[in-house]
Parts: C-alpha cells; structure tokens; sequence
C-alpha cells in the first residue's frame, strides 16, 4: 500500500473522530485520522494538569493582552492562562459574525474532547419522534430503537457514571457507579420529587468521569482539573480512550498539522476517492486516498470542508443537493436559572471538588404539561459551600476579616437551564470568499439568532428555576438571566442534517451523504433536532453505529 493510500480516511480527532479511528482500525481497516492542529501527547503535554492558580503569572486569570488576542474567547469563561492552547487562535482562524455568534474552538489532536463538560445523556423517542410529530423540519430517519444498543456501547467503552432513574424524557444506560450528592442536594432532591409527585425528579448527573479504573484508566481524583487535560485519563478523551485503542491495533496513522481543504470527488464512480490537505509546518498541499472517508472535523469545520469541496455538479459543495447543507444551525441556549441559599447545614460540608453536578431532566410538554412553546429543557447545577474567596461585605478588613474567611461560607444552591433550540432553515452557515484565514482559505460567515419560542422558553427557565427552589426551602432565591449569545452552549449543531429523503437533507439514516455515499458525517453537523440534553454521548453512538455500517457496506462491496 502507498504511503498516500489507505482503506479509510477520518478527518478531525476529538470525540467523533476518535471514535472513528477506533471502530475503523478495529474492524481492520487502515486509517489515517488527519488533525488540523498540533499534537497533544497524554499526560506529557498537559503542561497545566498538576498547577494551582498561583503557580501561574496572572493567578490563572487572563490579562488585557489575552483579551485583545481572543475577541470571542473573551465573552465567556474558557479565555484563562490555563488552557489558553487547547483553543484555536482567532487571529489566524477568523470568522464572520453576520449576527453575534460563539464560536469556541480546539484545534489540536483530541479537539475539545479535552475540556468539554463531559454531562453525557440519551435523546430518547420524545426527541427522535419531535419533528414529525410537531411538523418541524424534516424526521429524524432513526428512532430510539435503532442506536440504542450503540448508546449502551458508548457507554461501556467510555466509562460514564449514573444511576437509573426511569424518568419518561430521559432513558437510562450502561453506568459505572454515581457518583455522590451532597447533604443538601440530597434533602433538595427529596423535597422536589415529593412536592411534584414524581413528575419532576433531581437526580446526580451521568458524567464521563470514571468512578472505579476502567479500560486501563484510573478512576476520578475528584480535582476538578479535567479541562487541563487529566493525568489519570479518568475522563472520557481521545487521548486517554479512543486513540490508545486504535493505536493498539497497529492500523492507524495520526498525522497533525494536516487541514483538510476538501474532499476529491470521483464523477465518474459518483464516489469520494480522497482528501486535499495543506501541510500546516511545511505549507505543501498532499494528497491522501481511501475507500471510505468520515468527516468528524466538527460540526461547523465539516461543514465548511463539504462547501470548499464544491464541483461543477455541486457549486455550493458536496452534499449540497436538498439546498440545506449549511442550513438548521443549532445550539442550547443557556445562562438562566436561579440560586438560593440553604439554612440549617452550617456544621455539614464535603470533600474533594467533584467534577459533576445534579441533573434535573425535561418536564415541560410531557406527562400532561403542555407550555406555550415547543419542546423544552433540563436544568444542571450544585449545592455548595462559599470557600476563602468569598466577599464578606460586613467584615472588609484585619483579623475579623482573616478569622471569618478561614470558616466555610454559607451552603447555596443553584440550578441554570439548558433548553432546546429549533432547526430553523433560516439560521444558517455558509463561505464568505472575500474573508480569507492565515492559509488563504475562504472562512464561515454565521447568521444565526435565537427565535420566539426560545425567547419564550428562557422566562420559564427562570421562574421555574425559583419555583422549585423554594418548594424546596431554599431561602433569598433570585432568578437571572445574564443572556445568551448564539454559540455560549458549546454544542453547535445541524448544517449537514441526517433525514428520510435527499431532496430535504444531506445525510441518510447511516450517515452517508446522499450524493456521495462513501462519505459518513457522524459529528454534530448531522443532527436533525438538538433535544435539550448534551449531545456528545449522541455523536459517540452514532459514529460508532456508522462505522460498523461502512464496514459491513465494504465488504459487499457497495462502497
């Protein structure tokens, strides 16, 4: 074989990508999985793993200078010293924010499935059955039933923490042990499932953080560090799970500072036969060839890499066909909710920094509730106690001041809304050729803004938010909404969504781009509706049904 030639091509390597290269090489097949980014080792290059913030020059903050580099970065929590690698440069990689839009984005080997949140949760029929049931878009082309058995093996392989529930909007899975609430949760917990009758529950949240060693792993040190990289390999990465396993087959090739331009397609077998990639280091462009190739660039980037592969058959990129490539961007929009205070724990407290909080699943339009809005959102949040950083207004200076601080705070509770939002044909992607990145090459332009029924939505996520608060004794609760801008979720998703038919959707039920079938989308971009739950778990299964798919296709020989 070449050294340019393989049976499958993967091109990005965070949660999707890695995913990919590991059933790929399992199943036998040759891959080289192409990073935009650098290299990130396990363990070795997490160069921020073991510090405290005073061992940083800014004491882990960020500086004006940060602010200026990082525009976007800035508008929320992920621009610190601390990390400030594991996300891409916005001077070389711009955008256009033809409405305000979010983008944070990791370009390295293990892309941001080294600082995402790790909450991993299924969609389950209330969300796969959404939009034909309420005339949204287009159907889903799957249904619960038929990922899933793939859920159960995400689950399993990556090690995530839970308990069962049987909550109606929210299907169990295959969990290693919960992890554990807090004195104060738990009473929180209690209070709320017996004042609404088991129709709304509070439950530990289903982590990918190991709670027994696992797979090779050890199991969570309760640092709360994982955005740093974990040492222990006790969360769900690329680094410490998918790419030692595909690496352990003997079938993968990692090659980063490779971004892939686009996607060569073959007219006369109607097929992909392989990729364009600019040499980040050396500026040279090489080719690579394969049978089968999955884009897990993330959502947006492999977006962009379908429309910078457009032919004289397709002028606005491979897989544009249906006219909705690019199309039904889709987030969570966030940042409301509520806190309060709880009386009567002062002498209770707890130990370590658990890297998790409480879950509190959908029960808007289910079991009899109707709103005035379309489907709804979750809630995720903590009880804890004020530590040493804490303002004491009363008390501002000398001894007192030194002896107050030295005591924990009070206990408070807060609880924020993760809430769904529609795919509107409207909110859109597309290339913008007269902006152009370091390299030359045409970037994202992002129109995209939230609609009524989320604007309806984020006035429940508050008042709700207090309601059962108080239901729950908690004292002083306050409601908030600090805003949202288009992105803040993280979990951008849509552009290349999965459907029934190729005149309305870029992607069939396995994945495949309808107008190139040996071509498999499996992150965020193939989502047909968002659901309110955190969808990383979702893009774990579906790339590993995909995969398993393709392969069996191969040897057929129908790809």
């Amino acid at each position: 074989m070449a050294d340019n030639v393989f049976d499958a091509i993967v091109i990005g390597s965070g949660i999707s990508g890695g995913w990919a290269a590991k059933e790929l090489t399992e199943k036998g097949l040759k891959t080289i999985m192409l990073e935009r980014g650098k290299d990130v080792k396990h363990i070795k290059d997490y160069v921020s793993a073991t510090k405290h913030p005073w061992d940083f020059p800014h004491r882990a903050g960020r500086t004006y200078e940060m602010e200026q580099n990082y525009p976007v970065l800035k508008r929320d929590y992920p621009l610190n010293e601390m990390n400030l690698d594991f996300w891409a440069n916005e001077k070389d990689c711009p955008y256009v924010e033809v409405k305000r839009f979010d983008w944070y984005r990791g370009y390295q080997v293990g892309g941001r499935s080294l600082t995402w949140g790790r909450q991993s949760y299924r969609l389950g029929d209330l969300d796969f059955e959404a939009n034909a049931k309420e005339s949204i878009a287009v159907d889903w082309p799957i249904r619960y039933k038929d990922i899933a058995p793939w859920y159960s093996y995400a689950e399993k392989f990556a090690g995530i923490n839970g308990q069962k529930e049987g909550f109606p909007s929210l299907p169990d899975g295959d969990y290693l042990p919960a992890m554990e609430m807090n004195c104060v949760e738990k009473d929180v917990a209690a209070r709320i499932k017996a004042h609404y009758k088991g129709n709304r529950i509070m439950m530990m949240g289903r982590s990918a953080n190991l709670t027994a060693p696992h797979n090779n792993r050890v199991n969570c040190q309760y640092r709360n560090k994982c955005w740093l990289g974990c040492p222990f390999g006790a969360y769900f990465s690329t680094q410490s799970a998918t790419l030692p396993a595909a690496m352990a087959t003997g079938n993968l090739t990692l090659r980063p500072d490779s971004l892939v331009t686009k996607i060569i397609y073959d007219k006369d077998t109607q097929k992909a036969k392989g990729v364009e990639v600019l040499d980040i280091a050396t500026n040279n462009t090489v080719e690579y060839f394969a049978k089968v190739i999955f884009l897990c660039a993330s959502a947006f980037n492999s977006t962009w890499v379908l429309m910078n592969s457009a032919t004289d058959i397709w002028p606005e990129g491979l897989g544009s066909s249906s006219g909705e490539l690019g199309h039904n961007v889709m987030d969570h929009h966030l940042k409301v909710g509520a806190n309060g205070t709880a009386e009567g724990y002062d002498d209770k407290y707890y130990f370590g920094r658990r890297p998790n909080g409480i879950y509190i699943p959908r029960f808007q339009n289910i079991l009899g509730d109707k709103r005035d809005y379309l489907r709804g959102f979750g809630y995720q949040g903590s009880a804890s106690r004020s530590g040493w950083s804490r303002d004491v207004a009363e008390l501002n200076i000398g001894a007192a001041f030194k002896d107050a601080l030295s005591e924990p705070g009070g206990w408070n509770m807060g609880i924020g809304g993760f809430g769904e939002i529609l795919p509107y044909h409207e909110n859109k992607i597309y290339l913008d050729k007269n902006v152009k990145d370091k390299w030359g090459l045409p970037v994202l332009a992002m129109d995209v803004e939230l609609k009524e029924n989320e604007i309806k939505m984020r006035k429940d996520m508050a008042n709700e938010a207090a309601e059962m608060l108080e239901a729950a004794g908690m004292k002083n609760v306050k409601t908030h909404d600090n805003g949202y801008g288009f992105g803040q979720g993280i979990h951008e998703m849509g552009t290349a969504r999965m459907g029934r038919d190729a005149k309305t959707s870029v992607l069939n039920g396995n994945n495949q781009v309808w107008d190139c079938k040996n071509v498999f989308v499996t992150d965020g971009a193939c989502m047909t509706s968002a659901a309110c739950v955190n969808p990383s778990l979702t893009y774990m299964a579906l790339t590993a049904r995909a995969a398993d798919f393709a392969v069996s296709e191969l040897k057929k020989g129908n790809l």
